[in-house]
């Protein structure tokens, strides 16, 4: 029998009163889409295989010099322009020295740093409104002696992130890679809340992995909660809601967790290689009945597209773009205002607080303690023992001594923050921003 694998652990769960349901933001599914492989002018596709085929020549035999050497800042540019038109967030990932080309905080090699700057720029100032940026560890091939800023001399698996590196690697050897890509990442004016990891990076040691995330972001950028993405369930009934690790301190000043992502497609837009187009249908097809996110949606979780930005931009030819475009259509005809796009950080953020936050029902209403904040929290409530027919809701922020009355409202898809509405016999539906420390949900 094979021996597991040690998995992170949840750490402390607060109290939370029977008849209290804690729904998704706005009663929406939460969606996002998660950008692999991206960086700077870089396209990784051309630089990652010939250094992947050193170690394993048989798996890449592909011609790739055919492949575009970058992926242009005017497709940057008409990709976030889109997806603010229509309403797609994620995450985008920085590799800070892609397959070793050159350090995004000095140079580049084979562009002008005035190239490098304006890449930064678009990126910095254009993406970032809609996007998390994320270092996918610091090259993405070979691995770098944080001691010389220089890739280990055996050529192997062994000192390859995207295979066994971390194998055997405890928390502060892995937090400390995390540290220095982060570190690169904020020299050039990006602020990081998460990491993401190049294929089988922490694989083979998850508890530290999510461990050093915890301690590496809130090192370097003081993130309150630290999230990342290392896992994708394609199939099957396997649960792929965020999962909170390490909650700890709880009630104390420095209440602590870290959030693990994770996505629900797979590279079905284009192949990060160049090699294989996608397919619409594996995601949504036309009707809105078949494909994986459907699946996701009507589990009520996060559905997490992901993708390689190579595949996006598909040699040029955009093909994985197109594939991405109709996607969003058939989501947004099929569902309509039950979809909210969100950032990883958000959602994250939304679970941090879903999964934490003290409840306790008092003469009257629902006392709360949360240690963390969160818009747009929605809660379900029965109101046994409360009044019997609600007639007002309100929110009072016990750390201010702040009563706030909810605005009732017909339905659940008519929720957003300061609202409530009934949500069957003796149930209301609130939503509310929720502020960290105290406060009371008053059912009248």
């Amino acid at each position: 029998m094979q021996k597991q694998k040690p998995q992170p652990e949840p750490g402390e769960r607060p109290y939370q009163a029977e008849g209290v349901r804690v729904l998704n933001p706005r009663c929406r599914v939460p969606l996002s889409l998660i950008i692999d492989d991206s960086t700077c002018l870089v396209n990784l596709a051309h630089f990652c295989i010939p250094q992947f085929a050193e170690v394993f020549p048989d798996q890449y035999r592909q011609d790739w010099s055919r492949l575009p050497r970058e992926i242009p800042d005017s497709f940057v540019r008409e990709f976030g322009e889109w997806c603010r038109a229509h309403g797609v967030k994620g995450k985008y990932s920085i590799v800070p020295n892609p397959a070793c080309v050159g350090w995004v905080d000095r140079d580049l090699p084979g562009w002008t740093k005035k190239a490098l700057d304006s890449s930064l720029t678009l990126v910095r100032d254009f993406l970032t409104p809609d996007w998390d940026i994320h270092p996918e560890m610091l090259t993405h091939t070979w691995v770098i002696d944080t001691r010389t800023g220089r890739p280990y001399e055996e050529r192997s698996a062994r000192f390859m992130e995207n295979w066994e590196w971390t194998t055997g690697r405890s928390t502060d050897e892995i937090a400390n890679y995390l540290s220095y890509s982060l570190r690169i990442l904020r020299n050039v004016g990006f602020s990081c809340e998460g990491i993401t990891t190049p294929g089988g990076f922490g694989s083979s040691a998850l508890p530290e992995l999510a461990q050093a995330t915890l301690a590496s972001c809130r090192d370097v950028f003081r993130a309150e909660i630290p999230h990342y993405f290392r896992h994708v369930f394609t199939d099957g009934d396997t649960s792929v809601a965020p999962r909170v690790e390490y909650a700890s301190g709880l009630e104390g000043t420095d209440p602590r967790c870290v959030v693990s992502l994770i996505g629900c497609t797979d590279d079905w837009f284009g192949g990060w290689d160049g090699l294989s187009s996608g397919s619409c249908d594996l995601f949504i097809t036309a009707d809105g009945r078949g494909g994986r996110l459907p699946e996701v949606i009507a589990r009520d979780e996060p559905a997490l597209l992901v993708c390689h930005w190579p595949g996006i931009y598909y040699n040029g030819e955009k093909v994985g773009f197109r594939i991405f475009q109709e996607v969003v259509r058939r989501l947004h005809a099929h569902y309509g205002d039950g979809l909210v796009w969100m950032k990883l950080s958000q959602i994250a953020r939304y679970w941090a607080a879903r999964t934490l936050t003290k409840m306790e029902r008092q003469p009257g209403g629902i006392a709360l303690y949360a240690p963390f904040a969160a818009p747009d929290f929605t809660v379900d409530v029965e109101t046994v023992s409360l009044p019997e027919e609600a007639r007002s809701v309100s929110l009072q922020d016990g750390d201010v001594n702040d009563r706030k009355p909810l605005q009732q409202v017909e339905t659940t898809r008519q929720l957003t923050a300061g609202t409530w509405c009934r949500s069957g016999t003796r149930r209301i539906a609130a939503c509310f921003d929720l502020p960290r420390g105290r406060s009371r949900l008053e059912i009248h």
